[in-house]
């Protein structure tokens, strides 16, 4: 029988840059996510794809757990040859980002259904939806040659979809070779709230400012924003979003009863930075829908008590123009990781507030699973070998966990 090989490209000993191989000594083989560093320079658009990845082989497949830039960022660098495989809301996603900032992946796209296991050359994959603050977001069940593999992707337990990762805790998948699993929170004390008491604290913000609410995260983060809906809906308050955030909802909105363009308590703020970055990308026709359920920035800053604003660094020229101004009678909220907040994006939006003297009240919760998360879903799937990646503490935190095999980038194992 032939030998399985793992490859661990990129993440060995890093958080995010996903890229990950599972080969075959008959000359088949899979990669799992092609992520960008988070440590890449924005300005720097190639040459970025891990060394040891060699890119003049065919691969059967090239499996996308999820849409965040750390895990699919670098799809435009591989062969456009390479088929890719992902959720189907995980490829609009990918799509519509990389047709906005001009880097849409030339591969060809097949999507999976979660539970429903299908074959690539020798290989079954078996994709498991999961809770994480991605929207579609996937572990994979790999069998290939009588070993069976599971990738966690990204995940956690204690948001919106909690009860899938839980589900599969009770019911786990049996003679597990290897679990490839994220470390992203071991040894680290980030917020791990449930999105229930996420949304608990945002109302009782909402009840207790008199005036406006500015809140910033991540439009790709659904939880959160569906989160700040039903705050909103359960004070009489109005969310904005930006037409970003408003693409990704629509995009959306046929996978589930999510939030969208036209419902009530929800408005459109349309900018002129990002309707005419939007018209230059050839969606004016979209553009013009949200104008239906829009609002002028300028009615954000004459009448203050209902509004919950979305508020980005590239949103904030346009609301200066407009007369919108922080003030001591409104709150902001940085809902993202408080680390973002010491880049250059963070400290402008920062600044925007504490020069208005705004109080702060930031509310957030990880989009990873806790240490004790980790330690509990590792011990229930009970594999022989658990191979770290997406994290910086797993040789410190070693305690409590299966047995451990580090690799290096770019080191390989035989499974």
């Amino acid at each position: 029988m032939a030998k399985v090989c793992l490859t661990i490209h990129r993440s060995a000993h890093e958080i995010g840059g996903n890229c990950i191989e599972l080969a075959t000594s008959d000359g088949h083989r899979i990669i799992m996510d092609a992520g960008r560093p988070l440590d890449a320079p924005e300005d720097v658009k190639a040459g970025l794809l891990p060394l040891s990845l060699d890119t003049t082989r065919p691969v059967d497949a090239v499996l996308l757990s999820h849409s965040h830039q750390d895990h699919c960022g670098l799809l435009r660098e591989l062969p456009a040859r390479w088929p890719v495989y992902c959720g189907a809301a995980c490829e609009k996603l990918v799509r519509l980002t990389g047709g906005i900032f001009g880097n849409a992946p030339p591969q060809p796209f097949t999507a999976w259904e979660s539970g429903a296991p299908f074959s690539v050359g020798p290989f079954t994959i078996t994709p498991h939806l999961t809770d994480h603050s991605a929207f579609d977001a996937f572990m994979l069940l790999i069998e290939v040659h009588g070993k069976r593999l599971l990738y966690s992707g990204d995940f956690r337990i204690h948001g919106r979809k909690g009860a899938l990762v839980r589900a599969m805790m009770a019911r786990p998948p049996v003679d597990i070779d290897a679990l490839v699993m994220e470390g992203t929170n071991l040894g680290s004390d980030k917020p791990c709230s449930s999105e229930n008491d996420i949304e608990a604290r945002f109302t009782d913000l909402f009840k207790a400012t008199a005036n406006r609410v500015f809140v910033t995260w991540s439009a790709q983060n659904i939880d959160r924003t569906v989160t700040l809906y039903r705050a909103c809906l359960r004070t009489g308050r109005t969310l904005v979003v930006d037409l970003y955030t408003a693409e990704v909802m629509d995009t959306l909105a046929t996978f589930g009863r999510l939030p969208r363009p036209g419902w009530k308590n929800l408005k459109v703020v349309i900018t002129h930075s990002f309707a005419k970055m939007y018209r230059n990308t050839g969606r004016e026709a979209f553009v013009s829908r949200m104008a239906k359920f829009g609002i002028s920035a300028d009615k954000l800053a004459k009448t203050s008590s209902q509004w919950v604003v979305m508020t980005r660094p590239s949103l904030i020229r346009d609301y200066e123009f407009k007369g919108v101004a922080p003030t001591p009678q409104d709150a902001w909220s940085w809902s993202m990781w408080h680390g973002y907040l010491l880049n250059e994006d963070g400290h402008k939006v920062q600044a925007w507030f504490e020069g208005g003297q705004c109080p702060a009240a930031h509310i957030h919760t990880s989009g990873h699973a806790s240490p004790t998360d980790l330690r509990l879903f590792a011990r229930k799937i009970s594999p022989k070998t658990l191979i770290p990646v997406h994290g910086v503490n797993w040789d410190s935190e070693a305690d409590g966990f299966p047995p451990i095999r580090r690799l290096a980038d770019g080191e390989s194992a035989i499974l």
